[in-house]
């Protein structure tokens, strides 16, 4: 039986995995954000409502996008954590502090220490994922499958902006999800918000493509060969104009669902932009991939159990929730 289909179906699943993460996960660390910038206990309580039965699971996809990476991919997973060891061990450190914060802010009677602690976990955490995307549109330089670069090979002013650009479209997500599920003063904070995150969010995306268009040519030949790829984009802008509907009308569902789909023409559009390369035009899927013994293992494994299983429970868990708090 022909396996040739299982590199291309990991690294689809991979995808997946990784979009969900953004638009599970990037809404309640954009939560964290906004906390930050207000004083009010009442609305920080809310906030913290909004987001408290689902967060812990948001993050089982990130988890997830790892493994699968270190499963299927082990080439990459090698090539990314040693290029990138300082930021994932920063964000990682940012990701234990907001957990502990987040649950500490009950107990103690400092409740200052940990929501700051919150607010800081989770802005570190997104403008480090955001660095970590832009160090890698960048190309990372690579000789014999592995990395050849320094330890700050990353640190540039482009992957400084992504990291901005990230945390502000999170933060977007996250004021998209409190008006969807909350109500009163907190949903009329967030509904203010929204229109001068969204102008925030595209002005960088639209920078960082442009810088990327000039910067790499391989990128702009690629969209002049496949000119499908003007489709995400075109989809990007129809829902954000979805999303400045859904603000003027107040259709509180409106602005979370574009938001995600903003996000998904995003990924769309930068998975097409370098396909087929995991690391951008230096390492592609087929010569990443593991032998087709262990892609066959992984797949009867996670692919059509782990997967489905995680998937449903997370369907479930967001339709018993649903609605406002």
């Amino acid at each position: 039986m022909d396996h040739s289909w299982l590199p291309t179906f990991w690294a689809a699943l991979i995808a997946f995995a990784l979009f969900v993460y953004v638009v599970r996960d990037g809404y309640d660390l954009g939560v964290g954000i906004l906390f930050g910038f207000t004083r009010d206990r009442a609305l920080r309580n809310t906030m913290v409502k909004a987001i408290s039965p689902l967060w812990d699971g948001n993050e089982v996809w990130l988890v997830l996008v790892w493994a699968s990476l270190f499963g299927a991919f082990p080439m990459v997973y090698a090539i990314l954590l040693s290029a990138f060891y300082l930021p994932v061990t920063l964000m990682l450190l940012a990701l234990i502090f907001r957990g502990v914060s987040f649950e500490f802010r009950y107990l103690s009677k400092n409740n200052r220490l940990w929501d700051w602690g919150f607010f800081l976990g989770s802005l570190i955490t997104s403008f480090v994922q955001g660095m970590v995307a832009g160090g890698l549109i960048q190309q990372l330089p690579v000789a014999g499958g592995q990395y050849a670069g320094g330890a700050f090979e990353w640190l540039t002013p482009f992957s400084l902006l992504c990291g901005a650009g990230l945390a502000i479209g999170y933060t977007l997500l996250g004021a998209a999800w409190l008006v969807l599920k909350t109500e009163g003063d907190l949903r009329d904070w967030s509904y203010c918000r929204l229109a001068r995150l969204l102008l925030s969010a595209l002005a960088v995306l639209g920078f960082a493509c442009a810088w990327t268009f000039a910067a790499q040519p391989q990128v702009a030949n690629r969209w002049l060969e496949a000119r499908w790829l003007i489709l995400f984009p075109f989809s990007g802008v129809l829902a954000s104009l979805g999303l400045w509907a859904g603000v003027r009308r107040r259709r509180d569902g409106l602005p979370y669902a574009m938001a995600v789909v903003i996000f998904l023409a995003v990924l769309l559009a930068f998975a097409g932009s370098f396909w087929p390369h995991l690391i951008p035009f230096t390492v592609t899927i087929e010569a990443a991939s593991a032998p087709v013994q262990t892609l066959k293992f992984l797949f009867y494994g996670a692919g059509i159990a782990v997967f489905p299983l995680v998937l449903f429970y997370t369907g479930v868990v967001y339709w018993v929730l649903r609605g406002k708090i």
